[in-house]
């Protein structure tokens, strides 16, 4: 860790709990829309809805950031109003006003966390590339979650569900009370408007193959755990598989900081890009083979791990200074947001009417677009934090 303080254990805190929240959310929400009685299309549209407002409410909470300078502060009210919005999941269960709910609750919700990457980044001063030594503490937790869902879901039912992200909202809560603000870095080179940074090639080559991305996760965010369930996994075993693909996600945050420097974040992207390809494809055409849905999981450490890691850094290179709450904030709302938006619901309007082997080979080919435009259009000059030249 760098030399000047950082207050390690309280940000690892906040990052446990609200990946804890996403271990409960991602894998099981579906599972718990099924079980309402909502129909295929129906689900796709009600995750696309919680996927359409990080679009939106990052870069609206992150120019608030940058403009106040008090992160931490859209942090805190984002995430008690969280906490507020979401209890109405225990009112009512009707098919508008679950989309209002999430529609709200995701509003502020999707506010916290890029503000609190930026905070991260802050903290870490010149060593960014510390930052997965921090971020794998989310690991932890979504691993933590998802298998203990994944067996009381079995024990006692699905309505645990709902009451466990409940849980974890109002921990994250505390804990963005524990986390100061960040000193701010100062550049040399910071921007004079946004809009020139996004101008940029690189950085629009960088926007596309984000949104593309996270849009070929579609089929596996929205329906993986309806899929498996379809092929006779139980619960537990569906708790296990979403861990072991987190654990591979650990170990690479954990090496992240020497992978960097030794091949270049281009080279890094590039090959979480082709082994997403690759994840897709094996999980659409053998998921009664439990060696290769094993080994399938295995690739989430590039399908996210690797991804993510290379797609923050690059995202606080690009976006300096002042700009960096709105970096993070557009990351956020292009791929998760956008990305992730199109491809659920998408999904949802397919998964009745194809097979699901011809949905995970499109998100194979949206996955192998992403890898050809950053390997065309992503040009990286050497820098001190990434050491390789790209």
């Amino acid at each position: 860790m760098p030399s000047t303080p950082v207050p390690y254990w309280r940000i690892s805190g906040f990052y446990l709990f609200y990946f804890a929240s996403l271990g409960v959310l991602v894998p099981y929400w579906t599972l718990y829309l099924q079980s309402l009685n909502f129909n295929a299309r129906e689900i796709g549209e009600l995750m696309a809805i919680l996927m359409a407002t990080k679009f939106i409410a990052p870069y609206i909470w992150g120019w608030i950031a940058d403009h106040t300078g008090k992160g931490m502060l859209v942090i805190r009210i984002g995430s008690i109003i969280s906490v507020i919005v979401f209890a109405g999941v225990f009112i009512d269960q009707s098919y508008w006003w679950m989309a209002l709910i999430m529609a709200l609750f995701s509003f502020f919700w999707n506010a916290t966390l890029p503000q609190f990457e930026a905070n991260t980044m802050n903290h870490l001063g010149i060593n960014t590339h510390r930052y997965s030594v921090i971020r794998l503490w989310g690991s932890f937790g979504f691993i933590l979650a998802v298998i203990l869902i994944g067996y009381f879901i079995d024990d006692r039912g699905l309505f645990i569900i709902p009451a466990s992200i409940m849980f974890f909202f109002l921990l994250i809560a505390v804990f963005s009370f524990l986390v100061p603000e960040g000193p701010e870095q100062k550049h040399l080179n910071d921007q004079g408007k946004i809009i020139e940074v996004l101008k940029q090639p690189v950085v629009i080559a960088l926007l596309v193959v984000c949104f593309l991305a996270q849009m070929s996760h579609g089929p596996y965010y929205t329906f993986y755990s309806i899929f498996l369930k379809q092929h006779g996994y139980s619960g537990d075993a569906l708790g296990w598989l979403w861990a072991l693909g987190v654990l591979a996600e650990i170990i690479v945050f954990m090496y992240m900081h020497k992978l960097m420097p030794m091949f270049g974040a281009r080279k890094l992207l590039m090959t979480a890009l082709l082994l997403t390809a690759v994840r897709w494809y094996l999980i659409g055409h053998y998921v009664d083979n439990l060696i290769i849905i094993l080994l399938a999981q295995i690739l989430h450490a590039a399908s996210f791990g690797l991804y993510h890691a290379v797609s923050i850094d690059l995202y606080h290179h690009f976006f300096k200074g002042k700009y960096q709450g709105r970096g993070q904030a557009i990351y956020s709302s292009i791929s998760f947001g956008a990305g992730g938006a199109v491809g659920s619901y998408a999904s949802g309007l397919m998964w009745d009417k194809v097979e699901p082997a011809f949905l995970f080979n499109l998100a194979s080919v949206i996955a192998l677009l992403a890898f050809f435009i950053s390997w065309k259009f992503i040009r990286l000059q050497e820098n001190k934090t990434w050491g390789a030249s790209d």
